[in-house]
Order: C-alpha cells, then sequence, then structure tokens
C-alpha cells in the first residue's frame, strides 16, 4: 500500500482499530510557529526588562529610606550617648590612637605618591626631585630593612598560634561528630532514681534581680522532688529595700504553700557571688544535706531537674559534679542575642560534652548544676580570690580526683544580655577572670598528684590555648598586623588567613545550631570586633591592672518563655477561687512594685559611644583606603567590612535599641 511520506501508521492490538493520521502539513505549521515565535521574542524581551527596571526602581526607595533611618540613629545615638568611662579606655585606647595617626599620615603619603606616578617598585632609581619624595624613598628603605622583618616575625608567630588553635578546634568537633554517631546519651541511665531522693539544698544567689526573681523562686519551689527531701535557699544580695521586701514576701508566699523555702540576706556584700554562696554554705543544716543545687537568678529549670540529674551519682562516689545545657528565652530576639546563641551552642554542644566524656572535666558554668557537697568541701569550698569562682572550683576538685559528668540533653531556660553594653561587661568579667585564676591556681597543678596529660591538658588547651592564646592572636592578627601589612607590602597576609580558615571555622561554630547558618558573615565580623575586648580583659587579668577583680551583675529583662506565656494566660483565665500554683502579688506588694519602678526610672539609662571600637574602625577603614590603591582584592573587603562592623558596634547600633 502507498503512503505518503510524511503519514505515520499506528497499530492496536485489535485489528480493527488502525488509524492513519496524516502529517503532511506538520513542517509548514512548525515553520510558521517558529516565525511567529521569533516575531514574538523581541517584544516578551522588551517586557521583562521593563518588568526588572520597574522592580529595581521600586527598591530604590526603600532603600534610601533604610538608608535615611540608619543615618537619623547614628545621629541620635551621638546626640543622647554618653561617652564611655575614661577609667576603661586605659593604655589600649592610647596605642589604638597612635597607630591610627601614623597610618592616617601613611595613607596620605601613599595617596601623594599614588597620584605623583612614582614608580614604587624601583626605589633607588629615583631622582630625588622633592623633600616628600625623600622622606618617601627613607621610609621604603628603613621599612624593608628593619620594620618588615619584624613585622613578618610577629605575624608568623601568630599564625602558628592561629593554625594550632584551628586544628584544636578541628579536633573538638570531630570528636562531637563521634559521640553524635555513637550515639551517647549521658542522660540515660540504668536507673530512673524512683527510690533515689537524697537531701538536696537549691541555691538562688542574686542581687538586685527586679525583673526575674519571681519566676526563678517559682520555678525552683516547683521542683519535682519530696518536699521534705529538698530546701531552697534564696540568697540575696540587693541593696534596695523595697526589692527586698518585694523577694522576702515572695519566700513567705511560697513557705505558706508548704515549700521549705529560706530568705538569706547580707548587709555586706563581700566577695560578689562567691561570697555569698560561701556564707550560705557555713549555715548549720547544710551539713544533713548531700547535695546542692545552684541556679543564677534568671533561669528558670523544668520541674524534673531533679529526676534527670541526680540519679548519675547514684553508685558513684567519685562523680563531683553533674551540668545541665543552658537553653534561651530570647535567642531570637535581635542581632546580637543571635551571634550569642551560635557561641553558646558550640561551647555547650562542642566544647564542653566532648571535653566531658573523653576528660571527665570541664569549667563548671556557675549555675544549673548539682554538686556533691563532700566534693566541694573536700576542694576548698567557695573562693573569693577570682571574679570567676565557678571556673576557681572546677580546677580544684578536678586536682583533687573529682569527676564531672555533662548532659547534654537536659536544658535549663536563661536569658542572654541584650544589649552590647551588658554584654561587653559580661565578657570582660569571663576573660579577666580565668587569667586570675591561672596565675593562681598554676603552682598547684604542677604540685598535683594528677597525671602529667591531665596537667598538660589544664595547662596548655584549658588555660593558655583557649583563655589566652585565642584573643591574643585574633586581635593582633586581625586588627593590628593585617591593617599594618596595607602599608607594608612585605608582610602580607595570605588569603588563606584572611578567608578560608575564618570562614571554614566558623561554619564548624555554627553547626551545633544550623538555623544560624545565614548568620555566618555576621558572626565572623563580629567576633574579630569582641578581640578589642577579650583582648583587653585577657591582659587586665593577667597583669592585675584597671577593673580586672571589677563584678557586674549582667542586666535581665525578665522575659517569659512561650509555655510561660501560655500558662500566665491559663491562670488568668481561672476562677479567682481556684488554688494558683503561682502567686499573684497582694495590693500592699503592687504599690511595692511600683515605688520600686518609680525609683529605677530615676536612673535613665543612656546609651554608649565605645571609643575603642570606633577608634579602630577609623583605623581598618584607612589600611581599607590603602589597600584599594594597591588592589589587595580580597583583603579590601575584608577590611572595609570588618571596619564597618567596629563602627557598627563603637555607635553601639548593634543589640538592644533604646530610645
Amino acid at each position: 500500500m502507498a503512503m505518503a511520506a510524511s503519514s505515520v501508521v499506528v497499530t492496536l492490538d485489535r485489528p480493527d482499530n488502525i488509524s492513519l493520521i496524516n502529517m503532511n502539513d506538520m513542517n509548514l505549521e512548525s515553520t510558521r510557529f517558529h516565525e511567529k515565535q521569533k516575531a514574538a521574542s523581541p517584544k516578551q524581551f522588551s517586557w521583562v526588562l521593563l518588568l526588572k527596571l520597574q522592580r529595581i526602581l521600586a527598591c530604590i526607595p526603600r532603600a534610601a529610606t533604610s538608608s535615611w533611618a540608619v543615618l537619623g540613629s547614628i545621629k541620635r545615638r551621638v546626640a543622647s550617648s554618653d561617652p564611655e568611662d575614661p577609667r576603661y579606655r586605659g593604655r589600649l585606647y592610647m596605642f589604638i590612637k597612635a597607630f591610627l595617626a601614623l597610618s592616617v599620615m601613611a595613607l596620605v603619603v601613599e595617596i601623594f605618591a599614588y597620584f605623583k606616578d612614582w614608580d614604587l617598585s624601583i626605589p633607588h632609581s629615583w631622582e630625588v626631585d622633592s623633600l616628600v619624595q625623600w622622606c618617601y624613598m627613607s621610609w621604603m628603605s628603613s621599612r624593608t630593612d628593619y620594620v618588615a622583618p619584624l613585622v613578618v616575625a610577629l605575624s608568623r608567630f601568630c599564625l602558628v598560634l592561629f593554625v594550632i588553635q584551628s586544628l584544636d578546634r578541628l579536633l573538638q568537633c570531630l570528636g562531637c561528630f563521634w559521640i553524635k554517631f555513637r550515639k551517647v546519651r549521658q542522660s540515660d541511665v540504668e536507673d530512673d532514681g524512683a527510690s533515689f531522693h537524697p537531701m538536696v539544698l537549691v541555691q538562688i544567689p542574686m542581687c538586685n534581680e527586679k525583673e526575674v526573681y519571681e519566676q526563678s523562686i517559682g520555678a525552683a519551689c516547683q521542683l519535682d522532688w519530696p518536699k521534705d527531701r529538698f530546701l531552697v535557699q534564696v540568697l540575696d544580695d540587693s541593696d534596695d529595700e523595697l526589692l527586698q521586701h518585694l523577694i522576702r514576701d515572695e519566700v513567705v508566699s511560697w513557705r505558706e504553700k508548704g515549700v521549705n523555702v529560706v530568705y538569706r540576706h547580707r548587709f555586706l556584700r563581700s566577695g560578689y557571688k562567691a561570697g555569698n554562696l560561701k556564707s550560705a554554705m557555713a549555715c548549720d543544716y547544710v551539713k544533713d544535706y548531700e547535695f546542692v543545687v545552684i541556679f543564677d537568678a534568671d533561669f528558670q529549670p523544668n520541674p524534673d531537674f531533679l529526676k534527670l540529674t541526680l540519679p548519675h551519682f547514684k553508685g558513684k562516689p567519685d562523680i563531683g559534679l553533674v551540668q545541665a545545657r543552658w537553653s534561651f528565652v530570647n535567642k531570637d530576639e535581635n542581632l546580637l542575642t543571635r551571634l550569642q546563641n551560635i557561641n553558646l551552642c558550640f561551647h555547650f554542644e562542642v566544647e564542653q560534652q566532648v571535653n566531658g566524656y573523653f576528660l571527665n572535666f570541664f569549667g563548671f558554668n556557675g549555675t544549673a548544676g548539682v554538686w556533691r557537697i563532700k566534693a566541694l568541701e573536700d576542694s576548698g569550698g567557695w573562693l573569693e580570690r577570682t571574679t570567676v569562682e565557678d571556673m576557681d572550683i572546677a580546677v580544684r576538685a578536678h586536682l583533687h580526683g573529682w569527676k564531672f559528668v555533662f548532659l547534654n540533653d537536659v536544658r535549663v531556660l536563661c536569658e542572654l544580655p541584650e544589649s552590647y553594653e551588658a554584654y561587653k561587661k559580661q565578657q570582660h568579667r569571663w576573660h579577666s577572670g580565668p587569667m586570675q585564676l591561672f596565675r593562681l591556681c598554676l603552682p598547684a597543678i604542677l604540685t598535683s598528684k594528677i597525671s602529667w596529660w591531665k596537667k598538660a591538658n589544664l595547662i596548655f588547651l584549658f588555660f593558655l590555648l583557649r583563655k589566652l592564646v585565642l584573643p591574643f592572636y585574633s586581635f593582633t592578627l586581625f586588627c593590628i598586623i593585617l591593617p599594618l601589612t596595607m602599608f607594608i607590602p612585605e608582610a602580607e597576609l595570605p588569603a588563606w588567613v584572611i578567608c578560608y580558615v575564618p570562614i571554614i571555622m566558623s561554619i564548624l561554630n555554627i553547626l551545633p545550631a544550623p538555623r544560624s547558618f545565614p548568620f555566618l558573615v555576621p558572626y565572623l565580623l563580629f567576633e574579630n570586633t569582641m578581640s578589642v575586648t577579650k583582648f583587653n580583659a585577657m591582659i587586665s587579668g593577667l597583669f592585675q591592672l584597671g577593673s580586672a577583680y571589677e563584678w557586674v551583675v549582667t542586666k535581665k529583662t525578665g522575659r517569659a518563655s512561650e509555655s510561660d506565656l501560655l500558662s500566665l494566660a491559663e491562670r488568668e483565665c481561672k476562677s479567682q477561687t481556684e488554688e494558683k500554683i503561682q502567686r499573684r502579688p497582694s495590693e500592699s506588694g503592687l504599690e511595692m512594685l511600683g515605688k520600686l519602678n518609680e525609683h529605677q526610672l530615676v536612673k535613665k539609662r543612656r546609651n554608649r559611644i565605645y571609643r575603642k571600637e570606633l577608634a579602630l574602625a577609623c583605623l581598618l577603614l584607612t589600611a581599607a583606603a590603602r589597600s584599594l590603591l594597591s588592589a589587595h582584592g580580597i583583603h579590601f573587603y575584608y577590611l572595609l567590612f570588618q571596619g564597618m562592623s567596629f563602627f557598627i558596634v563603637g555607635m553601639d547600633l548593634i543589640g538592644e535599641q533604646l530610645s
């Protein structure tokens, strides 16, 4: 049967269903379609361009409005800010200012040489035409012969420290991955402790904690434990008489509900938190208790906290401490709390979990932990010699052979500092105290009876590498040497130091908090920005300078978790005749609270300008301008963004926004 060349025969299973489909005109129709498509393509392309242009133009007013708002915020901050206390500037601030002045002078000369088209690569072939050119030639010669070798030597030393610290962090992450791979859970015990109810002392040290005293006392009094087997000590160091009455009334209300709780107030706040805990442990009734639990004033433990922690002591007389992990109520409040959450998640998930599993030792966090009272007494009790009494007692207990257990799955709610001022003071104490302690503990570590590798871990890893080396190289390498190398090309830092290794380390830091991955770059910049505070605190603690022994209570806001808000709404809906599990303030209590709030409003808090950070911002931006002349590429972008980060922090534009 003859058929057209463009016909197709389709045969089906059934012989009566045979169809002939003629496709003679397919090629013609296809040609017409392509011609129409070609004719329509320029029009469609033009419409796409117009739509994209419209979107770009629509973004310009929003960008301009945002920029104007930022500038207005900066202007208001400058107008309403108090300069940082001169006591906290010190010699480091003077050094940064002098370094900045020299950098600006060098930049002016470099710009002059750039526009004069001087051949900077062949300085000895110049013909001296002016005094400025002669000075520049002298600087080039002395820079090559004297300055550059010193900078290169210092940069290599910092690079060695940087690599060692990076390897330590990498090994810790590998240890954490191994724990996850083996599915090790320290919170799982063979016996749930249903018949294990030892006597427990619960301590809540506080000082002027107006915002959080009620929720902390309430959480401690609601712990699920036999009422006759635990005692809550509210250890108040407040110097406000109205607040003392409020805290005392709260304690009385819980005592009326049948909770065994006592109120203690010290008239002389000697030794700060260590003195407060030491005074409480001196009570006669403490000898009747076997364990002591410590909660700071902003911590809210779940009712089953004791049931999850105390069983780890059963049948293990060498366990001295069981530490729970912190969980943050306000971690998504602002950029500052998000960045803190990244740091602390790595601290708990990696550092403390790995050290607890492999070494049975880590630094006590000062709260959310259970101590065996015998371990405290055997280690010498609380001492008032440093501002990190928690780390002090942990090191002494380790030297006496006590083991620690870290529970990554048991979490206690608490707060993060929401303002940069509060966070900066907290970090100053956390980095100054370890250096004080290292000076005091080094002889005891060397003469202790623990094994040599435990001594090496304490000295080189716990103290030197993680408490001294990290802030030293972070500040020296990225805030001093890097901008200096822009004016001394002979000592230029390689790109892997500036970009690749820091980004890899930051990614490892963020892994325990994967939801924070979009904040990778802000986290990297902010950590380098905080290096000036940590370096200053480390130096002051190591050499006993300035405010090494200053203790400032971290400001709290009293924020509640979602579950707390839901339970509060449910309680408000209940009948007034129902028994309340949380105390409602009495009329007199409301009056006292109102007076207390009026008293607090008198001391209006103002924003600050942080001079060290602003000076470093100018220094880094000056170096960025010099880098632009030399087309350094990645160095320029790093210096630019790091300088902007220092500027934002120096203007107090991060964290809690105050009007």
